[in-house]
């Protein structure tokens, strides 16, 4: 269940959040002491925000991190029920330049479709 958090995407970003839960702290103490010497309330206030920014980040992370858990890994493969392309309905009630106008539509459709198939696509 926890190999899937080990995969090297996951070790990448394990890294770099840590890198930058750290690295928030360091700027919140940088702005804390530049706010001591004098710096005013903007840096008051950001010397606060930086640590609140890199809980938010982990807070998100871990979020992040339950939903890969709680992920179903054979719900990415696609199955029998996919459908890839289904043919368009005419509706052939009501009116009668409307209906020709589809069957038109779905003509140029089928044409298209046919010529794309055709090119190896």
């Amino acid at each position: 269940m926890y190999t899937r958090l080990l995969t090297p995407k996951w070790v990448f970003l394990h890294l770099l959040v840590t890198a930058l839960f750290v690295a928030t702290f360091f700027l919140g103490y940088w702005q804390l002491s530049k706010a001591e010497a004098g710096g005013g309330a903007v840096n008051w206030s950001y010397a606060l925000q930086w640590p609140l920014y890199g809980f938010m980040g982990l807070w998100f992370y871990v979020r992040m991190v339950r939903d890969e858990l709680s992920r179903d890994p054979d719900a990415d493969d696609p199955g029998n029920a996919v459908v890839l392309y289904q043919r368009p309905r005419i509706d052939t009630t009501g009116d009668p330049e409307l209906a020709a106008y589809n069957a038109y539509l779905a003509e140029l459709n089928e044409r298209a479709l046919g010529q794309r198939s055709s090119n190896g696509r």
